[in-house]
């Protein structure tokens, strides 16, 4: 009989509790009629769990290599059901209830994710930090950058189809791991949907293996290095834009406001603000080539027009074009120099034109180098060798 409904728990030293999340899984299976099995990835226990395990009924691997999401990848590897459960075997999740989520699985759901804010949070299951905190600014962030349907990334009770995810290509060891699965379904396009799920205290007697602020951070980083136009462009595009209006407002003169006067420091500001904007815009741009190229993130429509004008001709042409400005800017200052004797000058009248020479030479050295970069980075390779880029439904 084929499998259908793989149930998977990472385990590492779980002998207080892992029993009895076992006897509930394989109790739902049993009730539900369902063709399936309890898969135990292990990750390395010393408090005999892979014996309970066993003895309980339950397949059990071995996972060498350390964390939660290398455990969780070597298991759905080796699970042997269409579809994939998993959940913690710290006996904090309801196992014995499984039906919302084999319902959306089998009504073509690709991930099916659990809601503890909306089935029910115990007292005293979830720290006040990760209740109150935690949780829902990363899941909100997750929301805004990738626009997922999801109001809980961190549930560690979720479905999926087996093939859908393996298709994702995870790779992340570590807690953040949850996250990922999230956010490369949601750009891949799947069909994410959320049920509504329990949370109970585990039954451990030890701390939990959770490091609250190092896998907050991991979490974070996770979502920032695959949301480019959030960590890069965007930013980019406001530094940039406040610091072209302040330098060209200020470049012939100072500027009052209300009573303020706005000089040469101000627009040294701007200049500053104007090439560190243009840099992550360039950074946007580069990362987004080499992310697309190698599957991380999907491509668009849009995004390829724009990525067909990034040429190394036309960042040639830009570039040279500002350079000359350059040297237009800085001869206007040699000479302001040079009429005064090569003798002391105005700060204000020699400034302005060196403002103008270091931006106009920075941005153009930026644009031309980041041509070339691009360029590179979309150098044909051996097609066997290239990962399928992902496709997203809309430009």
């Amino acid at each position: 009989m084929m499998t259908e409904l793989t149930i998977l728990m990472p385990c590492l030293n779980e002998a207080e509790t892992l029993e009895t999340c076992i006897v509930k899984a394989k109790g739902y299976l049993d009730r539900a009629g369902i063709a399936g099995e309890v898969l135990i990835a292990d990750n390395g226990s010393n408090d005999g769990s892979q014996d309970i395990a066993r003895r309980c009924g339950a397949r059990v691997i071995a996972v060498p290599v350390k964390g939660y999401g290398a455990a969780l990848i070597a298991g759905i590897a080796a699970a042997k059901g269409r579809f994939v459960i998993m959940g913690d075997s710290d006996d904090s999740y309801d196992f014995a209830n499984l039906d919302p989520f084999v319902a959306a699985l089998r009504d073509g759901a690709d991930l099916v994710m659990g809601n503890r804010f909306r089935g029910g949070i115990a007292p005293k299951a979830m720290p006040p930090l990760h209740r109150y905190l935690g949780n829902p600014v990363l899941s909100t962030i997750g929301r805004v950058f990738f626009r997922t349907p999801v109001g809980d990334f961190h549930c560690g009770l979720r479905g999926f189809n087996r093939d859908a995810i393996i298709g994702l290509h995870l790779n992340t060891p570590g807690m953040e791991f949850a996250s990922e699965m999230v956010i490369k379904a949601t750009l891949s396009g799947l069909d994410i949907r959320e049920v509504p799920t329990t949370l109970q205290p585990d039954g451990r007697s030890r701390p939990p293996h959770l490091r609250s602020w190092r896998d907050g951070w991991l979490h974070l980083k996770l979502l920032m290095t695959f949301a480019p136009y959030w960590l890069f462009y965007y930013p980019g595009l406001v530094l940039f834009g406040l610091g072209s209006a302040g330098f060209l407002a200020l470049l012939f003169g100072p500027v009052t406001i209300g009573g303020v006067s706005f000089d040469v420091a101000t627009l040294i500001l701007s200049a500053g603000l104007v090439l560190t904007g243009f840099q992550m815009i360039c950074f946007y741009a580069l990362s987004r080539i080499f992310a697309v190229r190698f599957a991380l993130l999907p491509s668009s429509a849009r995004f390829e027009r724009c990525k067909s004008r990034l040429s190394v001709d036309n960042a040639c042409i830009a570039g040279g074009s500002l350079l000359l400005l350059a040297i237009f800017a800085t001869l206007s200052g040699v000479f302001s120099w040079g009429a005064t004797g090569f003798g002391d000058l105005d700060a204000s009248r020699i400034v302005r034109p060196a403002a103008l020479a270091v931006v106009a030479a920075s941005l153009g050295v930026q644009i031309i180098t980041t041509g070339f970069l691009a360029a590179m980075l979309q150098q044909q390779i051996n097609p066997e060798q290239m990962p399928q880029p992902l496709q997203e439904d809309s430009a």
